[in-house]
């Protein structure tokens, strides 16, 4: 049994649909491990934030919550990822595989109808099985911090895991009084000591989704954007955690306020991923921070783009630098690449 303290209220009262939801789906006192709430919170049928039709949710446009790579426009994300997925193929031609996006926003994919120059490009709806042909460029942008995560804490000498509490018309952040199953297979790697109250999310939801993309024995390449550390900055440099919440372009640490109306997202941890990557037979696995990894696999794209109208002003060079440029898009954001077959 769960054995709740109170750590922090949300101001406002959830959504009685949604809390419904989240009691239907709690224990016996009432409380759900954090990783079940951000699940129903982002995934709920209907009510959570990914699954409902009555918003659109990244755009910079007023009224949208966050805005990504893919959205900036201009096409030129599109082609630095063509150009470098035909170089990580290599010595193979690109035209005997297929071009394959998971989880792209509905009428929002990075790559259209287009396929050129590889055979097909396939898009993959959020929530859709996941099983590329047997030879496959697999690409996902911002598709793992979209994970469900579970949240940790160090509290009296011990790593306590927290959870969620549903009472009447509120939710409170309580500590568990036991570990649930995922995350007591973790408990067993985190350091024996840490500073009171050193907060960890990290996100074995986004482990379990790689190795089910990569259980079937398609080959090819396999490139995934996004953000995150490696395992020793998460449990020694980032005392507060990662995980925040995101509404109308405001970031917020309050992740209880109104569930199923915010975007709810930890960094991921990269060293976990490249393990499951490198078990799997994927080999060349690596992270590469967003610039370094379009400059060593774009660069004749780069150019081609920086070239064109040199004279004239140029919205896919000032879209091309705010992708590149370490002060914006470049260090933020890494990439992950692997290579199979």
């Amino acid at each position: 049994m769960n054995l709740p303290s109170a750590q922090a209220r949300s101001p406002a009262p959830p959504n009685p649909a949604m809390l419904a939801y989240l009691r239907a789906h709690a224990d016996s006192t009432g409380i759900v491990n954090y990783r079940d709430f951000v699940e129903a919170a982002l995934y709920a049928p209907g009510l959570g934030y990914y699954s409902r039709e009555d918003r659109k949710r990244v755009g910079r446009e007023p009224g949208r919550d966050f805005y990504t790579a893919s959205s900036l426009g201009g096409g030129v994300f599109e082609r630095l990822l063509r150009t470098a997925a035909v170089h990580l193929l290599l010595p193979e031609k690109p035209d005997a595989y297929t071009l394959v996006e998971l989880a792209a926003e509905p009428g929002a994919g990075v790559f259209g109808n287009q396929s050129f120059p590889f055979a097909q490009t396939e898009t993959c709806q959020l929530g859709a099985a996941l099983t590329p042909p047997s030879r496959s460029v697999v690409f996902a942008n911002e598709l793992l911090d979209a994970q469900p995560f579970h949240r940790f804490v160090f509290r009296r000498g011990a790593w306590r895991e927290l959870g969620v509490l549903i009472k009447n018309e509120s939710i409170e952040e309580v500590e568990l009084r036991e570990l649930s199953a995922d995350a007591l297979i973790l408990h067993n790697e985190l350091p024996a000591d840490a500073p009171e109250d050193y907060h960890l999310d990290i996100s074995i939801d986004a482990e379990k989704l790689l190795r089910e993309l990569t259980t079937s024995a398609w080959r090819g390449c396999l490139i995934f954007a996004d953000y995150g550390y490696d395992w020793n900055e998460l449990i020694n440099q980032r005392p507060a955690g990662t995980a925040r919440a995101y509404s109308h372009h405001t970031v917020s640490g309050d992740l209880l306020a109104q569930p199923g109306e915010q975007d709810l997202t930890c960094h991921v941890c990269w060293d976990r991923l490249e393990a499951v990557l490198t078990k799997a037979g994927f080999k060349n696995v690596r992270v590469d921070r967003q610039e370094a990894f379009f400059m060593q696999h774009a660069a004749e794209e780069i150019e081609r783009i920086m070239s064109e109208k040199p004279t004239e002003f140029s919205r896919d060079r000032q879209t091309l630098l705010e992708l590149l440029h370490p002060a914006h898009l470049g260090q933020k954001f890494q990439i992950l690449s692997a290579r199979r077959g």
